[in-house]
């Protein structure tokens, strides 16, 4: 199928090195100036492979742009008591202005306990119940970093979102029901009718059908075929998938909830994957550490 014609892709890979330097030149400044250089702390429980990758790739941004950074390694053993005097340390320490558990956590921890814990002003991941809460009222709040990439990813390529008919299709807490939340506010990007859908949802062919503004998180490669695009929708996909493919030195490429090819036919603009949504995350993540160290949400 041919891309439409005018498609905008809209590149996270670009936007997230745009603010990274934007972030490492106001870190430069708060260097220059005294003040505290910003600093983020990772606890990493046990050896699962994807989550040492995500943690060595949120330690390597930081070093990047000038930040401070800990790694606090945990065995898989470790006791839910020990994890949560863990963060309590990190919590206590006054040099420290973020904190992210990575997830997911052993079965036998609890990840609302773990996260409740964490103090809402360090929660740059904003999955606490406080910043969650501050968020769904529209007071200032450190926003999960894939919601937030998103909305940075709609400002930035200045795509109208007053009076449009948003679709999210996923309800989870990280991404589905906060983007929901925040397309439906009185701002830009804003201003969205939402219907929130999902595994339950009936007639969601057609329903998709009838979004402006598609965005896609549901967790399952390709489940969005180019009959459920309208015409001249954007389409945002948020899932990854590892696929084999014998032709990839790597031995896998990597696709999304979305099939790129039919919606792209479609839609007048739509993020790629690789290289949509996925480098928003950590660019996100920098942002909400920059406004811990400097006090900006919570004073």
């Amino acid at each position: 199928m041919q891309e439409k014609e005018g498609l905008v892709r809209i590149d996270g890979k670009k936007t997230a090195a745009t603010i990274k330097d934007e972030i490492a030149a106001e870190v430069v400044l708060l260097k220059k100036n005294n003040k505290k250089t910003p600093h983020l702390a990772a606890i990493l429980v046990g050896n699962d492979g994807a989550s040492q990758t995500y943690v060595g790739a949120k330690v390597k941004a930081c070093e990047k742009v000038g930040f401070g950074s800990t790694l606090v390694r945990l065995e898989e053993t470790v006791s839910e008591e020990e994890l949560l005097n863990e963060v309590e340390k990190i919590n206590d320490n006054p040099d420290i202005d973020g904190l992210i558990v990575q997830l997911p956590l052993p079965d036998h921890i609890s990840v609302e306990k773990v996260t409740a814990k964490i103090k809402p002003e360090k929660d740059v991941d904003g999955f606490t119940p406080a910043n969650v809460g501050r968020m769904t009222l529209g007071w200032p709040a450190y926003i999960a970093a894939t919601p937030y990439g998103i909305v940075e990813l709609l400002k930035r390529y200045e795509i109208e979102t007053s009076g449009k008919h948003c679709v999210v299709i996923g309800r989870s807490h990280i991404v589905g029901s906060p983007m929901s939340i925040l397309m439906a506010r009185n701002a830009y990007p804003g201003n969205c009718t939402v219907t929130i859908t999902h595994s339950r949802t009936q007639n969601l062919k057609d329903i998709a059908r009838s979004a402006d503004i598609l965005i896609v998180a549901i967790g399952r490669e390709g489940f969005v075929t180019g009959d459920m695009v309208k015409e001249g929708a954007v389409v945002i996909d948020v899932g990854i998938h590892r696929i084999p493919d014998a032709s990839k030195k790597t031995g896998f490429r990597l696709v999304g909830d979305v099939n790129f090819e039919e919606a792209a036919a479609k839609a007048s603009a739509i993020t790629p994957v690789p290289g949509g949504v996925g480098p928003m995350t950590i660019a996100s993540l920098l942002y909400n550490t920059l406004l811990a160290a400097k006090g900006e949400v919570y004073q």
